[in-house]
């Protein structure tokens, strides 16, 4: 017998920060949906919390491009994870991962991070809400619950435009008829334009419907994922009827908006004047010590910034504490972070921080 076989597999554990890896399966979910699963050359258990995202990065038409998908899979299947991508008209990122993206391909991630997950907030009783393919996250926590034979109740609604829209169709009621607690509830705004009729729920989801479908949602721990007017219809609801807002919990990140991306710009404009009126005792200095660069800011200006006055390009996607892409490590200084769940509770007692969302408060040293 060849003694390779009798060697152990040497395997590392993911955890939060740039791991290569290589496209391994395309999956077509629904005509505008694909599946892209992933692995790593040398194997890796990526656990995460069912609900994380990571950040892809990527190189579009020579631009390095940064944007963050929710995992689709669940770590109950620890050597590969997916994301599940919908193709947007307009989209860059996701025409491009839809047109190009093929089995075989390698590219880069950062993550695993993100607040919005099952672990950190355990129930007995759960309610789902997703529209569209804001189903992803939700999906991989239903398959962790499901692989792991968790004793938990869940009432599931999931929002579609038409029938040929309903993502993981097939894989959901096969999951939700072998567990009596699991219920599914598919809910349609219309039929296809092809004809084919929906017999299910039709319409949008509303007070009526939702009471109608899970009487006692004021009882249980609310997760939902989908298109903001579709979360701001769910938490006016909620919010109505006296519901626990401690208990509801939302995915929202992407890309920068438009609007911060403007804020951001006039932050530094106001920035620029006012370093012109400010003493220069009153700046604090910021030392990035693999670039042997150095830099004095205001206190109100980010440690991102301060890289970017020297011609140092720390990788970002969101700009607002969401996806981690911008962490680095702080040796020594202090900084107050406004984060949103981009960052981990032991990441920061390692010393790391968000350049994004990181204002110093007195002199920096930063490995970078």
């Amino acid at each position: 017998m060849n003694d390779t076989f009798m060697n152990p597999i040497t395997t590392q554990t993911w955890s939060n920060g740039r791991h290569p890896v290589r496209c391994v399966k395309v999956i077509q979910e629904t005509w505008d949906v694909r599946t892209f699963c992933f692995m790593a050359e040398q194997p890796v258990l990526f656990f995460f919390k069912p609900g994380q995202f990571v950040t892809l990065e990527l190189e579009i038409e020579g631009q390095q491009v940064m944007r963050s998908y929710t995992i689709s899979s669940s770590p109950s299947v620890p050597y590969s994870f997916s994301i599940t991508v919908k193709r947007v008209p307009g989209g860059v990122v996701s025409n491009w991962l839809h047109d190009h993206l093929k089995q075989g391909d390698e590219l880069a991630v950062h993550g695993p991070v993100g607040n919005f997950n099952c672990i950190d907030y355990p129930s007995e009783k759960a309610l789902f809400l997703s529209g569209g393919v804001g189903i992803t996250p939700l999906m991989s926590m239903v398959r962790w619950y499901f692989d792991t034979n968790a004793a938990i109740d869940i009432s599931f609604i999931h929002s579609a435009r038409s029938p040929k829209d309903i993502i993981y169709h097939r894989e959901m009621e096969h999951i939700f008829s072998r567990i009596p607690e699991f219920k599914l509830h598919i809910v349609c705004e219309r039929s296809d334009e092809l004809g084919e009729s929906w017999y299910g729920l039709r319409g949008y989801l509303d007070q009526r419907m939702l009471e109608l479908i899970a009487p006692d949602y004021l009882e249980r721990e609310i997760f939902c994922c989908g298109p903001t007017p579709y979360m701001k219809a769910v938490k006016h609801i909620l919010q109505q009827n006296g519901f626990d807002m401690s208990r509801y919990h939302e995915e929202s990140f992407g890309a920068t908006p438009i609007e911060v991306e403007e804020e951001v710009l006039e932050l530094a404009e106001q920035a620029e004047q006012a370093a012109e009126e400010v003493q220069l005792e009153d700046l604090v200095q910021v030392e990035f010590l693999s670039s042997g660069k150095s830099v004095r800011i205001l206190p109100s200006e980010t440690v991102h910034a301060a890289a970017a006055k020297l011609g140092l390009h720390i990788p970002k996607a969101c700009g607002m504490g969401i996806c981690g892409t911008c962490r680095v490590e702080l040796k020594s200084g202090e900084v107050e972070m406004e984060h949103n769940g981009g960052i981990t509770d032991e990441d920061e007692a390692e010393g790391y921080i968000l350049s994004c969302c990181s204002r110093p408060k007195g002199n920096l040293v930063v490995d970078f």
